[in-house]
C-alpha cells in the first residue's frame, strides 16, 4: 500500500491507501474524493485529474511526458509548476506520502 493525502478545494485533507501499480487518480476515484473527475479514464485526454504535488521539487516523480505537457495547457485552473495530471502518476514505494492539492475547479 502507498498513502496519498488529497487536500481538498475547501483545505480539508483525505488520506488514503493505494495500490501499487494504481494512479493517483485511480486511487481518488476508488475512495471517492471530490474534486477528481478523470472523464477520459486516465488516458491523457481531458486534464479533469489536475492536481498540484505539494513539495514538487523534493519528490520523485515520473518523467512527464509531451502528452502531458500538452494537456496541462487545457486545465480550467491555472497551471503551475507543480502541476501534474494525477492519471500520470503510478504509485510506487518512492511516492508513499505523497500529498497533491485538488484545484478549485477541474
Amino acid at each position: 500500500m502507498v498513502n496519498v493525502t488529497y487536500v481538498l478545494s475547501d483545505g480539508s485533507h483525505r488520506s488514503v491507501d493505494g495500490q501499487i501499480g494504481q494512479s493517483v487518480m485511480e486511487t481518488a476515484i476508488g475512495a471517492d474524493i471530490d474534486g477528481i473527475t478523470g472523464e477520459c479514464g486516465g488516458n491523457v485526454m481531458c486534464a479533469t485529474c489536475h492536481v498540484h504535488v505539494q513539495n514538487a521539487a523534493d519528490t520523485v516523480l515520473p518523467t512527464m511526458q509531451p502528452e502531458e505537457e500538452e494537456m496541462l495547457q487545457c486545465t480550467t485552473s491555472p497551471r503551475s509548476n507543480d502541476s501534474r495530471l494525477s492519471c500520470q502518476l503510478v504509485l510506487d514505494e518512492t511516492l508513499n506520502g505523497l500529498v497533491v492539492r485538488l484545484p478549485q475547479e477541474q
